[in-house]
């Protein structure tokens, strides 16, 4: 594959595709192989959470999230983060910030993220996408409970993921 360059740093266009992934779901492998196929390289930056209490913790959502890459084609690593998005897009040389929005609601919170991230970094887009429509429904938030209610939720994460939803307490 020859490598689309980027036209201010005439280097590889490289993407972050942030968070806190508590799970990774289908959704999210979903944006992340859009992504790929846009970029010539995509970071799944998984976040520290040190503002939320996450099922798993900070080393197992990086191994759910790169045994999800290995099988996403195009080139797409996994890198942990902490603090802000724009600075890890700095260090990286990101040109772009990839969001998955599922519906209205995550597109005016993503809409006001994206503004206050092009104040930070004017250097960086954000690019929206959609995850395909069997997949909107999905969140994290929704697999974690489904999970610890004891329901299936096979069809909503990766046989990897699901395999590691048994029911648990939150990480304190």
């Amino acid at each position: 594959m020859t490598a689309v360059l980027s036209p201010v740093l005439d280097a590889p266009r490289i993407a972050v595709y942030s968070g806190t992934f508590d799970p990774l779901t289908l959704g999210h492998e979903d944006v992340a192989r859009r992504a790929a196929t846009l970029f010539d390289d995509v970071i799944i930056a998984v976040a520290t959470a040190h503002h939320k209490k996450t099922r798993f913790s900070l080393r197992e959502r990086l191994d759910m999230a790169a045994e999800a890459a290995a099988g996403l084609g195009g080139s797409v690593r996994v890198l942990p983060f902490d603090g802000l998005v724009m600075d890890f897009c700095r260090q990286q040389g990101a040109c772009a910030v990839v969001r998955g929005i599922r519906n209205m609601t995550d597109f005016d919170y993503e809409m006001q993220m994206a503004a206050m991230n092009r104040k930070l970094h004017p250097a960086v887009e954000t690019v929206f996408l959609l995850p395909q429509a069997e997949l909107q429904c999905i969140s994290s938030t929704l697999v974690r409970e489904i999970s610890y209610l004891g329901g299936d939720v096979s069809k909503m994460v990766s046989g990897l993921v699901a395999a590691r939803l048994l029911p648990r307490p939150l990480q304190a």
